[in-house]
């Protein structure tokens, strides 16, 4: 939803961290959630470590709200399940993010969320989707050849961004059910 969007922004930031630059991880360096080769790519020429090291919040915030926000439609999106998908779409690409949605509300996964799968989310739970949303973003990370090393912050992200998610929805009173 379109007010969601400042939310959403707080919640990955504080997800995504500093500066890393950890020799297993495929993305390699990144700074605030955003890789090197993503930064490299939003300025059109390649980047330095120090601008990587140098990163702040309003520099990434126009790259979530475009490439992964935007690319999802979270704007047509219910609240908690934009930040879902949000979420998955900056962890794993807005194709893969889409998919998953698609797969959850039994929409054609074709990896873009257009009117179709839209009306497919709005007759579906918005509570359901989210747990299912967790559940195949987990199955996704499990299968993963780095799950061993990054298993454990991924697995408390994503409970993480359901129990959020579903506080959007229902309001911080309801708890998430326990997994």
């Amino acid at each position: 939803m379109k007010e969601s969007w400042s939310e959403i922004f707080e919640s990955v930031i504080k997800s995504e961290g500093g500066f890393v630059d950890h020799p297993s991880d495929p993305g390699g360096m990144t700074n605030l959630g955003v890789t090197r080769a993503v930064y490299s790519r939003w300025l059109g020429r390649e980047t330095t470590e120090t601008e990587m090291r140098n990163l702040t919040k309003e520099d990434v915030s126009p790259i979530y709200k475009q490439w992964y926000f935007d690319a999802i439609n979270g704007d047509d999106l219910p609240s908690g399940i934009d930040y879902s998908v949000c979420d998955i779409a900056i962890n794993s690409g807005p194709n893969r993010a889409a998919k998953m949605l698609q797969k959850c509300v039994g929409a054609q996964p074709d990896g873009a969320i257009g009117p179709m799968t839209l009306q497919a989310v709005s007759d579906s739970d918005s509570a359901e989707v989210v747990e299912r949303l967790a559940d195949v973003r987990q199955k996704f990370y499990e299968g993963l050849k780095t799950f061993e090393t990054f298993g454990k912050g991924w697995t408390r992200r994503n409970k993480e961004v359901r129990e959020h998610s579903l506080e959007m929805i229902n309001g911080p009173a309801k708890k998430a059910k326990k997994r």
